[in-house]
């Protein structure tokens, strides 16, 4: 049986390292996964590509240029092409970026942005991220992504959760036929990734695998800082989520 992909999202050091060793197949590499993941440094990126090239596992970086919403103008767009022209520079086997507005996928920006990257060099792969699920009909938009040529969608199925929107993945991953593929993601855990796999039929699975973590500075968190609780990806539950999705285990 061919191998379901687990990717892991995470946006520090340690989170690569406890994603690596958890058994991850990819890295989908953030700043700020408590704002929904934003670009990462140049450090983080150099760190995470020294981590994982010995352990083969792939790195994809996110290219989202600020927090909040999925409209980018004109100089936000031009930043974004500026970031995925960095990352792939630096090595990055792929990029994870979304733009919509008005309930459908911002489809002049997203092609421009797609056309750039592609004219710019070296190919990597392109995942359209969850900025489809703020559309009125993913379903639908599924076609626009396939047309506008990413290789991959990662999807909630337009819930705050893959499991609330399991049918409507399951219509996507009917509708992406094998022009293009859908990778459920949000809050898929080891006691969900069973039942995810065969309720949608997708192949790939993207979960953070986080635990919170105790510690936090009460000072930071007054001045704005910190923003508790803090996550962090945690190696026993990537371990975890692996075992679910070989096993096909449903607890």
């Amino acid at each position: 049986m061919t191998r379901r992909l687990l990717e892991i999202c995470v946006d520090d050091i340690v989170g690569v390292h406890a994603a690596i060793a958890g058994g991850a197949d990819r890295i989908e590499l953030c700043a700020a996964l408590a704002l929904g993941g934003l670009s990462p440094s140049a450090g983080l990126v150099e760190a995470a590509l020294n981590a994982a090239r010995p352990a083969g596992v792939a790195v994809h970086a996110m290219v989202r240029p600020r927090g909040g919403d999925f409209r980018y103008d004109e100089a936000e767009t031009a930043l974004a092409m500026r970031e995925a022209f960095a990352l792939i520079a630096q090595g990055v086997d792929g990029l994870v970026f979304g733009a919509a507005r008005d309930g459908v996928l911002d489809e002049p920006v997203l092609a421009a942005w797609v056309a750039a990257v592609r004219a710019g060099g070296r190919p990597v792969s392109l995942t359209l991220h969850r900025a489809i699920d703020v559309n009125d009909d993913p379903v639908a938009a599924v076609e626009v992504a396939a047309m506008l040529g990413f290789d991959r969608i990662l999807t909630s199925g337009g819930a705050p959760s893959a499991e609330e929107g399991v049918d409507v993945i399951a219509r996507m991953v009917a509708r992406a036929g094998d022009r293009i593929r859908i990778m459920a993601g949000a809050r898929v855990r080891p006691d969900n990734a069973a039942h995810l796999l065969a309720k949608t039929g997708v192949r790939e699975l993207h979960g953070s695998a986080s635990l919170a973590l105790a510690e936090g500075d009460a000072r930071a968190a007054a001045l704005g800082f910190d923003m508790p609780p803090r996550r962090r990806t945690d190696e026993t539950m990537v371990r975890a989520l692996r075992a679910a999705i070989d096993q096909g285990v449903s607890p």
